[in-house]
């Protein structure tokens, strides 16, 4: 199989799971969460993945008030945050990130401003130009509102961003959004992506200033 090559005018990178492999802490959160209010753990961390908390409260606890679930979604919030042990750069991040500096990317995640910084730092990731967090938006993945608010602010129409995502949430956002969807890792396949990589290490980037970026995947990518 020959290599793929995908080019846009700007990439939009999802966190956890994308670029920060966090899955011991948010195992361990919601397994407690899971836990006090009698819930399949299992059940609980089938949906979790690329949410923000409150909205995977919401389904999980669909009689529960609104409010209630915002509430505790700030001590989750807190709590994850508080606890970095296992968080480690998804493999190739590392050089993604290098190979981006000075062009249009950012970054869109679930998470808080807080937490992502916390969870960047802690992998040893560099912070994108530009951080798309959960304060900014009024709807959380599935919805496009992220990636479209990351595209007016690099100035850069949907149709021409590339997004890289690992979850059903995010990648059904970044389809939403009209953009190219790149799913990152083995569970990312199942959710129709645009295109799919088994990891970030076999990703190669070029950038020519004012111009595309382009994304070659290894062999094995689709």
């Amino acid at each position: 199989m020959s290599a793929t090559t995908l080019t846009a005018r700007a990439v939009l990178l999802d966190m956890d799971g994308t670029l920060v492999n966090s899955d011991a802490v948010v195992e361990r959160v919601w397994r407690r969460w899971a836990a006090r209010h009698s819930l399949d753990p299992a059940k609980v961390l089938s949906v979790i993945h690329g949410r923000q908390g409150h909205l995977s409260m919401a389904i999980l606890l669909p009689e529960r008030p609104v409010e209630e679930n915002l509430a505790e979604n700030v001590n989750m919030l807190a709590e994850e945050s508080a606890d970095v042990d296992g968080v480690v750069a998804v493999p190739g991040a590392p050089a993604l990130l290098d190979a981006l500096v000075g062009a249009p990317h950012a970054l869109v995640t679930s998470a808080d401003d807080t937490l992502a910084r916390v969870r960047m730092g802690a992998a040893g990731l560099p912070l994108p130009p530009l951080l798309i967090t959960a304060e900014l938006v009024s709807a959380s993945k599935p919805d496009p509102e992220g990636f479209l608010m990351a595209a007016a602010r690099l100035g850069v129409d949907p149709g021409e961003c590339l997004v890289l995502e690992d979850s059903e949430a995010g990648i059904l956002a970044g389809l939403s959004a009209g953009m190219c969807v790149l799913g990152v890792g083995p569970r990312a396949a199942a959710f129709g992506p645009t295109h799919h990589a088994p990891d970030l290490a076999g990703i190669t980037v070029e950038y020519a200033p004012g111009g595309s970026i382009s994304l070659t995947l290894a062999d094995q990518a689709t």
